[in-house]
């Protein structure tokens, strides 16, 4: 399966798509979620064309892989969650329950975020 530019993160980082953003440097863009699950909860986004972990763990270049974990620890630290605590959820794949076909951490935080999943 190919890389879908015509994704909504793939139109963000074109400019296409507006957003608000929080951080963004030479490898990643982070802004704000537009339906925000908790009271801090933005987006981290690789600007190379991965689909998910498992691409950018095969194929991203160290400097690339490293930027985006820099990025998670600058936007928790930006947003003021960084010494409260949050939580990093990156979804892979249909049982991930992934919705956009780009790489992509959401950070979730500024309050309580519960359980990691609900039990069956």
């Amino acid at each position: 399966m190919s890389y879908d530019s015509g994704n909504i993160f793939a139109r963000i980082l074109r400019g296409e798509v507006p957003c608000n953003r929080v951080y963004e440097d030479d490898h990643v863009l982070a802004f704000h979620d537009v339906n925000p699950a908790r009271p801090v909860h933005v987006l981290v986004i690789p600007k190379g064309a991965y689909r998910s972990v498992n691409e950018m763990a095969a194929d991203g270049k160290d400097v690339e892989i490293a930027a985006l974990f820099r990025a998670i620890e600058k936007v928790a630290a930006l947003t003021k969650v960084r010494d409260s605590g949050y939580r990093v959820v990156s979804n892979v794949g249909a049982n991930g329950h992934q919705e956009v076909p780009h790489l992509h951490f959401h950070i979730l935080g500024g309050g309580p975020v519960g359980p990691m999943v609900k039990r069956d």
